[in-house]
């Protein structure tokens, strides 16, 4: 059990120093360059988490109702507090096919997140290499290396990915028929009952999940959303 409290407390801290970041971008900087500070934080807190939950999940054996859960409350947090960040670059491109942002946003996005990709994979190593666990001493005696990225054949993983993509899509057109306090819940649930079917690429599922936060299905820097999220 002990690591998995400190995987906790390692998912605690990314969250936190997420939401410090977008606080603090909110507050100091013009809402034009807040939506890629925003971008930033919330794919760094993303990415962070999912190499956390990877490595907790591939050499943990824990009990399904601890996993579930976790899995969860980590769906609810990253859609509550990504706000209009989007996470994906597909989601960058789908809304430059939709003319709903200009091929510069659009890369400047996808630029910002795979900033914001290397350095979660840079604090990731950090933190390990603290060895505070032993879950992460073992990690680091091996280098920190990935033995199973895919989880499968290359074929499984993308007939897994297709399948959970399409039934993420399939919930969040129908979201919006829903309560707006019971929307996160709802999405949560159906990524839970995914990983419950024993997907393992299920657990990339977060990053197509968050665009769809409050109903929107790109990320689009120039949205009235955008600078309405700014002022509060």
């Amino acid at each position: 059990m002990s690591d998995l409290w400190m995987a906790v407390a390692v998912l605690g801290t990314a969250v936190l120093l997420s939401e410090a970041a977008r606080r603090a971008a909110g507050a100091l900087l013009p809402a034009a360059c807040w939506i890629y500070l925003l971008e930033a934080a919330s794919t760094f807190q993303l990415c962070c988490c999912m190499h956390e939950l990877k490595l907790l999940g591939e050499t943990t054996p824990l009990e399904p109702s601890v996993s579930l859960s976790l899995t969860f409350t980590m769906s609810v947090v990253h859609l509550v507090t990504s706000r209009e960040a989007a996470c994906n670059p597909s989601a960058a491109l789908e809304a430059v096919c939709r003319g709903t942002c200009g091929v510069r946003a659009a890369s400047a996005l996808i630029a910002c997140q795979f900033a914001a990709a290397v350095a979660a994979r840079s604090f990731a190593a950090c933190v390990w290499s603290l060895g505070l666990s032993d879950l992460h001493s073992r990690h680091r005696r091996f280098g920190f290396r990935c033995f199973d990225p895919l989880g499968g054949t290359v074929l499984e993983a993308a007939g897994a990915e297709l399948a959970c993509a399409f039934v993420i899509q399939a919930a969040a057109m129908h979201v919006h028929k829903l309560d707006q306090k019971l929307r996160v819940h709802f999405i949560a649930a159906v990524i839970t009952a995914l990983v419950y079917a024993g997907s393992a690429s299920c657990i990339l599922l977060l990053e197509k999940i968050l665009p769809f936060l409050s109903g929107t299905s790109s990320a689009r820097p120039d949205v009235p959303a955008a600078l309405k999220l700014k002022t509060q």
